[in-house]
């Protein structure tokens, strides 16, 4: 999706891969800024040891407490974003035309990583009821207690809570919920186990499922349109991620049709 933005932006760059040992973060933000680059996007397992290599870091990023995005400015200073809770913001917006903090959200996958950063941008957001829900119920309380202090007050109304992983509690969840959220891995296999209990899931119910399956719809997304809900998978939030990025390199807005076409024709492909 980023080279036909430069492109359409006549943007004189290229977008490539860049293999970085674990362990090697800092020496390689290092050579990026001596040979020319621009910035760089950051993937796992990366993210964590980029937010100790940068000069400058955006709150944002330290609130999440991961780097996915790098700029390199003049003289060389690296300056660290994140992209994953706007991008998420922005996902939402898009495929359903309602803003986060309008919802109740469930979180599934909400101990770290990816889900732990779609909790925060939630809870800033002062939604108006966030539920987390994690394999290990411990991290779900632990992230739910962290992110208490985050709610904007005054918000009588809000509140974040965490929900046992079973079918019997999440189906009981499920009635007091708008937005579902799977920010684990499970989907990208059809022979996944259900991650919620089908018979819970109804029309109104809105659902971001951030696994995606070239060639196909993810069993999550399948059960939700079955139901009568709305849903979409991970492209959207991937797409929108990019964009951030692009628009903090570039410092102008991103062509978000011409990167969805071309991200789209690549996963056809």
């Amino acid at each position: 999706m980023h080279n036909p933005a430069l492109v359409e932006c006549g943007i004189d760059a290229q977008y490539v891969r860049v293999q970085v040992p674990q362990g090697s973060v800092a020496e390689a933000f290092g050579l990026f800024a001596q040979h020319g680059f621009l910035g760089v996007n950051i993937t796992i397992p990366h993210k964590f040891e980029a937010l100790e290599a940068v000069h400058h870091l955006d709150p944002l990023a330290k609130q999440l407490g991961a780097v996915n995005t790098l700029v390199i400015r003049e003289g060389g200073r690296l300056h660290g974003y994140n992209t994953d809770g706007p991008g998420f913001l922005r996902s939402v917006r898009e495929a359903f035309g309602t803003d986060v903090r309008d919802l109740r959200v469930l979180i599934l996958g909400a101990g770290g990583g990816a889900g732990r950063a779609v909790a925060v941008q939630c809870a800033m957001e002062g939604c108006w009821r966030l539920v987390l829900a994690n394999r290990t119920h411990e991290k779900a309380a632990q992230v739910a207690k962290e992110l208490r202090g985050l709610i904007p007050q005054p918000s009588p109304n809000r509140d974040i809570s965490t929900v046992a992983w079973d079918d019997a509690h999440l189906h009981a969840e499920l009635e007091n919920i708008d937005l579902i959220v799977n920010a684990t891995s499970v989907g990208m296999k059809m022979d996944d186990a259900p991650l919620l209990p089908a018979s819970g899931l109804r029309p109104h119910h809105l659902v971001l499922d951030m696994v995606y399956r070239p060639g196909g719809r993810t069993p999550l997304v399948q059960d939700t349109l079955r139901a009568g809900g709305r849903a979409v998978d991970g492209l959207t939030l991937l797409l929108h991620q990019g964009a951030i990025s692009f628009e903090h390199w570039f410092d102008r807005p991103a062509p978000v049709e011409v990167m969805r076409q071309g991200l789209q024709a690549t996963v056809a492909a």
